[in-house]
């Protein structure tokens, strides 16, 4: 008789903890997803808080927001320490970190609702900040939260897993599932192996799912019908790729100069009174506010939106929103740069139609997108992928890639550092800093 018929296998229990860790990072994908719809309709509530405001007495600005920036920036120290910035810097950094304590102090489920509750307080004051940055550190962090309890067997798939919530974040962020899977590719991570991991694909198609079942197919800027042929893309991609290229590349070595500290009384107020300093930004954002009839306020969506829809904006309303989300973000409070960027592209194409008559304003609305995005964050693909699946218009995916790339060409020589890329460099050496240094051994 052949007794290996009647085998039992030697580990028994394997399969089932197989398939709960896989039900838990389910849990976890459809998790984040969750999260993202939260922070969305909160981030949504505080921009018609402030607006509501400031369009019945603008003059309140001036008293609300440097409050809220001093409030915020109060909350972030004392309570919520680590929730500052962007988060895409943070994520990439915790990918470096190898001690588990480290990246605690970035990825925990505490810092995820600090992320969400303080840059939602920020745009009740008018912060010229995104959520999707935000929402790449809040997938993150509860992937990272689910690998402490499942107990992953290996690092590798702890990185894995933090690759994956923040590739879910965008996917769930943008309701954009492709561009969450690229944004993993181009920015997040530098090992192809990880980069291709099945976690990741599983964690962008079951959060995106999850969005897509909630908040129904939508695009963030609808549908538009430009059409602009080959022949004619040429001097529109060039003029935006070039334009955005430039603009980008010095917004983005601004932002990385920043955390080196401002010159002079500036620069001391910001070390020694933060508090002063992010009202002393609140200020000077409003004042922006009042120079550009209150459209630098809030992330831009609706701007941006406007402009496609065949509306306009004073000429100088890419410059005006370019400088209040400089003043946001060197404040010192959560937010992103993702939606101020795209309406800082979207600004700056307009603004560039007198000089091509013939190109319709919406196309190169679009162009500008991408040109300036692609610029800001040197990733090309994700801003073309980013802004087709939000205007939904794939007839221009071949003048997106041109300008994308002329963008990221410009910029490069610009900038030669990645924005997130030295950003979460300069936050790692600030943690190590930090960090106490071991007593000497006494012999």
């Amino acid at each position: 008789m052949n007794h290996r018929f009647f085998h039992l296998p030697r580990h028994p229990g394997r399969p089932v903890r197989r398939l709960l860790r896989r039900l838990v990072f389910w849990g976890a994908a459809v998790t984040v997803a969750l999260a993202a719809i939260v922070f969305a309709q909160t981030s949504a509530a505080g921009n018609r808080f402030f607006v509501g405001i400031v369009q019945a007495r603008p003059w309140l600005a001036f008293v609300v927001t440097p409050g809220v920036f001093a409030g915020v920036v109060w909350l972030t120290r004392r309570v919520f320490p680590g929730a500052e910035g962007s988060g895409i810097p943070q994520t990439i950094a915790a990918l470096k970190i190898p001690e588990l304590a480290g990246r605690r102090s970035v990825l925990s489920l505490r810092i995820a609702l600090g992320k969400i509750l303080l840059t939602s307080l920020a745009l009740c004051g008018g912060a010229s900040a995104g959520r999707e940055g935000p929402t790449v550190q809040i997938g993150a962090a509860i992937m990272h939260s689910l690998g402490r309890f499942i107990r992953l067997p290996s690092r590798d798939m702890e990185r894995a897993l933090i690759l994956a919530g923040g590739a879910a974040g965008i996917s769930a962020a943008f309701n954009t599932p492709l561009a969450g899977i690229v944004f993993a590719i181009e920015e997040l991570s530098r090992s192809f192996e990880e980069r291709t991991s099945g976690t990741v694909l599983t964690a962008v198609i079951v959060a995106g799912f999850t969005s897509m079942a909630i908040l129904g197919n939508y695009t963030y800027f609808g549908r538009t019908g430009v059409v602009l042929s080959l022949s004619e893309a040429w001097r529109p991609a060039l003029a935006c790729g070039l334009g955005g290229g430039l603009c980008g590349g010095l917004f983005a070595r601004l932002l990385i100069a920043l955390p080196g500290g401002l010159p002079g009384r500036l620069g001391a107020l910001a070390r020694n009174r933060p508090v002063w300093f992010a009202a002393l930004c609140g200020l000077c954002l409003a004042s922006l506010g009042l120079l550009s009839d209150a459209t630098v306020y809030g992330a831009g969506y609706e701007q941006a939106r406007g402009l496609l829809e065949g509306g306009s904006l004073p000429g100088t309303f890419w410059l005006m929103k370019l400088c209040a989300t400089v003043v946001s973000y060197v404040s010192g409070i959560p937010g992103g740069i993702f939606a101020p960027s795209l309406a800082v592209g979207a600004g700056l194409g307009a603004s560039l139609s007198p000089l091509i008559p013939q190109a319709p304003v919406e196309a190169l609305v679009i162009l500008g997108m991408a040109g300036y995005f692609a610029a800001v964050v040197q990733a090309p693909l994700t801003a073309v992928i980013i802004v087709v699946e939000m205007t939904s218009d794939q007839s221009f995916t071949i003048p997106l890639m041109t300008v994308a790339f002329i963008a990221f060409a410009v910029s490069r020589l610009v900038c030669p550092q990645p924005l997130y890329s030295a950003l979460a460099k300069a936050f790692l050496d600030r943690s190590v800093r930090r960090l106490p240094r071991p007593e000497p051994k006494t012999q």
